[in-house]
């Protein structure tokens, strides 16, 4: 796919609710996803519960925008794979859609440009959603998690304007992480605090990709850290693997399956 046959994909995104005080809410979380995980994927159900517990938002739709290339961070990698990846992942899911916009810009699109883009083809082109009174524009979230709020509140990370600019027209969700201090990250963007809405993880979950591309490279199992797709097309396509590891099995007859540990023997199919 290029740029020249993109179309914005909508299927999943839902076109009325029948709570004319409820404002319909689409999150959008931006990120390599190299490879995406379950905590990802977990982030999408923490934020529509707490929003139907805790906001008068209600959740409408949801998007994966995957990073381009030129973003050029280490683990990266290419953009079709990590699309394909995200596809695969949320492949069962009623509500959460896979964008590739942003992924096939040639060059680095900011987070701002790429939230503008969710808010013209949602709100503009498709005209928001229907209520029992009357259009409705969807409320465009960025929704991610501590650490990436962590980094706006570092000197030199974002552009003054962009965390501004972001915060103040759309808002973000943003999921607790382990090993960050979510009222330190949180304390010089107290200007925007009515925009900005904490989800306590219930469940700790301290998956990473850095985590997944790190047991690649030391040839250690990621079943049941990604969904099983994700693992199959890892695996099929080879990647992550920078220090030459493979993680299937090698023997002749072996059975293991993609990603399972070599710390149990497979069953070969000798008698």
């Amino acid at each position: 796919m290029s740029l020249d046959d993109y179309t914005f994909p909508h299927s999943r995104l839902r076109r009325r609710i029948t709570t004319p005080d409820r404002t319909p809410l689409v999150l959008i979380a931006c990120g390599s996803f190299s490879p995406i995980t379950f905590l990802h994927l977990r982030m999408f159900e923490m934020a529509a519960d707490y929003a139907r517990f805790n906001t008068e938002f209600e959740v409408v739709g949801a998007y994966l925008s995957c990073v381009g290339d030129a973003y050029k961070k280490t683990g990266l990698v290419k953009a079709e794979h990590r699309i394909n990846m995200c596809s695969l992942a949320v492949a069962q899911s009623s509500w959460i859609s896979v964008d590739p916009w942003e992924a096939l810009h040639e060059e680095y699109l900011e987070t701002a440009k790429v939230l503008d883009h969710f808010h013209h083809e949602i709100n503009e082109v498709l005209g928001g959603v229907e209520t029992p009174e009357g259009r409705k524009q969807c409320r465009i979230a960025l929704l991610a998690g501590a650490d990436l709020i962590q980094t706006m509140s570092t000197p030199g990370v974002w552009a003054d304007k962009d965390i501004e600019y972001i915060l103040r027209n759309f808002g973000a969700f943003i999921v607790e992480r382990s090993g960050t201090d979510i009222d330190e990250a949180l304390s010089t963007l107290q200007t925007y605090k009515s925009n900005i809405f904490v989800i306590q993880q219930l469940v700790q979950n301290d998956i990473s990709s850095t985590k997944i591309r790190l047991f690649r490279r030391r040839d250690m199992s990621i079943r049941y850290l990604v969904p099983e797709p994700v693992v199959n097309y890892i695996e099929e396509h080879d990647l992550y693997e920078e220090d030459g590891a493979a993680s299937t099995g090698s023997g002749s007859g072996d059975k293991r399956k993609p990603g399972e540990s070599k710390g149990v023997a497979g069953p070969s199919s000798a008698g």
